[in-house]
């Protein structure tokens, strides 16, 4: 008889046993029976958990993507200006538990895998949409609608950019250099749109 209260915990053991194969690996080229090992679990329990490996992988990007929500939720609520807006969107997702290599390499394979997957890509672009939607909320306060929009796109493009470059090479990720390198495009932009008014 299963422990009562034990699902929660061995389906977050799955989750993490997935994001672990997958970084060091760096494909979603992991099988069932790899990930279940990580996690402590048979492999039957971990299709009873989840079915079937998509649905392990969907489950895994969901859990990323709940937590990158959560954490940004979280940084949003004590800023006061649109420009802290801006900057607390960019450390989320540049921060010590996001910008890892396991989990940069997590959402390099989604991306890849996106290109198969409709359930994926689905995922992929709820991210993107709220990615955008989170550097909007700081932009619209500072220049046209229009133009808050493309800074933003331009912004969401080098996160992106950063975490792809990050999976390709060796070594830890410097997220002090990648958050560096974003907030100087938005001064570039920001600077640029004062200037031009």
């Amino acid at each position: 008889m299963p422990k009562v209260g034990m699902e929660p915990l061995r389906r977050r053991a799955l989750i993490d046993a997935t994001i672990s194969a997958i970084g060091e690996r760096g494909t979603l080229d992991v099988t069932m029976s790899d990930i279940a090992g990580r996690a402590g679990v048979s492999s039957a329990l971990a299709h009873h958990y989840f079915g079937a490996k998509d649905l392990l992988l969907a489950a895994t990007m969901r859990h990323l993507l709940s937590e990158l929500t959560a954490d940004t939720i979280a940084a949003l609520k004590g800023t006061e200006t649109p420009v802290a807006r801006i900057s607390a969107v960019i450390s989320v997702n540049f921060s010590d538990k996001q910008f890892r290599a396991e989990t940069i390499a997590a959402w390099l394979a989604f991306y890849v895998e996106a290109q198969k997957s409709t359930a994926l890509r689905r995922l992929l672009r709820i991210y993107g949409c709220r990615l955008h939607s989170n550097l909007m909320s700081g932009l619209v306060h500072l220049l046209p609608r229009d133009e808050a929009h493309r800074i933003a796109e331009g912004a969401a493009a080098l996160i992106d950019g950063l975490y792809i470059r990050h999976a390709l090479r060796e070594g830890i990720p410097d997220a002090a250099t990648a958050v560096a390198l974003v907030e100087d495009y938005l001064d570039a932009k920001l600077s640029h749109a004062d200037a031009s008014r």
